[in-house]
């Protein structure tokens, strides 16, 4: 029998370890179970995506201690243009130059090896890989769980960071409001001639959003990731090209604004769809992340919700802990609930909103969406009410979540 601990944490990715990280740093310990193996996690040409990091999720990597680590890896989101189709009438958001970027790009294996480094130094943290969990209980003085070889893990609360799938979600019956937007993501990087300028583009067709998110030069050659969101329908054509035939596609959708372009990681898609949980809590039971919520990438909010979810929670528990309450007491879960289930459906409505409207096919309504964008363009409220929530500075911010 292993050491009981505050928090049995069930997923050790960005969101899963970041609590994990963040829960230490406020007092409290935690058992971190993981599937893979860290260096499968963080091995080269495994994982291709890039996130875009809000500055309210920088505040909290920097409150949490990973600021050094990760400071000199981002490339910082100066402006962002949206346009249709790459016609007149774009919105182009760039703060003053006082009020700092828009947010930072960071790649997915950057940000794990920060995360993974950091638990490894930190004696809070029992991090349990390459762990199959086969039992999960849950009962009036704590939680445990069993892993394949037998071992025993208790705690104070059962926390499911898993992902879109989790397993320990269905498990506790947590019902979903879900659909599949019959949209596939394309991901990769590219290579550029002319330099980005740290401008992320999120160009508009009927078929889906394509989104270029500049990523820090390389070895002195411009760098960008790539988003790319085709119908499923048409998937199997498009992930079938050639690799050639590939960048001839996407040399037509970005025109010159890049110059000419050239595969600088390998290509991975994946099918979109849509899932709200109508509850994130239960007896000693937490959802975070893609487990309580998963949406369309079109804004790049996935990860910052999660990431709101893990200030969130850590705010409510250590608060608790300082009153004398048990970490899973049923008062603490529901100010959870009621603080993340507000801001996370809110989230996902515009996002879910923006997907459709810009869906719609045909010239009449890319008039409309033109003439909508350039109104937005000279409304300067509108456009800063915009940037807030890209910065993820809107609501109630928890306190890891603040400069």
């Amino acid at each position: 029998m292993s050491e009981k601990r505050d928090l049995v944490i069930l997923g050790g990715g960005l969101v899963g370890m970041t609590l994990a990280l963040a829960a230490a740093k406020c007092g409290l310990t935690s058992h971190v179970v993981d599937r893979a193996a860290p260096e499968d996690l963080t091995a080269e040409g495994v994982d291709g995506r890039a996130s875009a990091i809000s500055t309210a999720s920088w505040n909290l990597f920097a409150n949490i201690g990973l600021g050094q680590r990760l400071e000199p890896l981002g490339c910082p989101i100066d402006s962002i243009a949206v346009t249709d189709q790459m016609k007149p009438g774009r919105i182009d958001f760039r703060p003053e130059p006082h009020e700092g970027s828009l947010g930072r790009m960071y790649a997915n294996r950057d940000i794990r090896l920060a995360l993974f480094e950091a638990a490894r130094e930190e004696a809070a943290i029992a991090w349990h890989t390459s762990a199959e969990v086969t039992e999960r209980h849950r009962g009036l003085h704590g939680v445990s769980v069993t892993l394949a070889d037998g071992r025993l893990l208790e705690g104070g609360l059962l926390v499911a960071a898993e992902g879109r799938q989790s397993p320990t979600r269905d498990e506790a019956g947590f019902g979903l409001a879900k659909w599949d937007y019959h949209h596939r993501a394309m991901v990769t990087a590219l290579w550029h001639e002319r330099p980005h300028g740290n401008t992320a583009w999120e160009i508009f067709y009927p078929a889906g959003p394509f989104a270029l998110l500049p990523l820090l030069d390389q070895n002195g050659r411009h760098r960008s990731a790539l988003v790319w969101t085709v119908a499923e329908q048409d998937a199997a054509g498009w992930t079938g090209l050639s690799d050639r035939a590939f960048l001839a596609e996407v040399q037509k959708r970005v025109a010159d604004v890049l110059g000419t372009v050239e595969l600088a990681a390998p290509r991975m898609s994946w099918p979109l769809n849509f899932h709200h949980a109508g509850r994130i809590t239960d007896d000693r039971l937490v959802l975070v992340g893609d487990a309580a919520h998963g949406m369309h990438p079109i804004a790049g909010q996935g990860l910052n919700l999660g990431l709101r979810d893990v200030g969130a929670l850590v705010q409510v528990l250590s608060e608790g802990i300082r009153l004398g309450l048990d970490v899973g007491d049923a008062q603490l879960l529901a100010r959870y609930e009621r603080w993340r289930s507000v801001d996370s459906l809110s989230v996902m409505a515009a996002t879910d909103t923006i997907t459709r409207l810009f869906g719609v096919p045909g010239r009449l309504p890319s008039l409309v969406r033109r003439a909508g964008m350039g109104a937005i363009q000279r409304w300067p409220g509108l456009k800063r009410w915009f940037m807030d929530e890209a910065r993820g500075m809107s609501g109630k911010l928890p306190d890891l979540l603040q400069a």
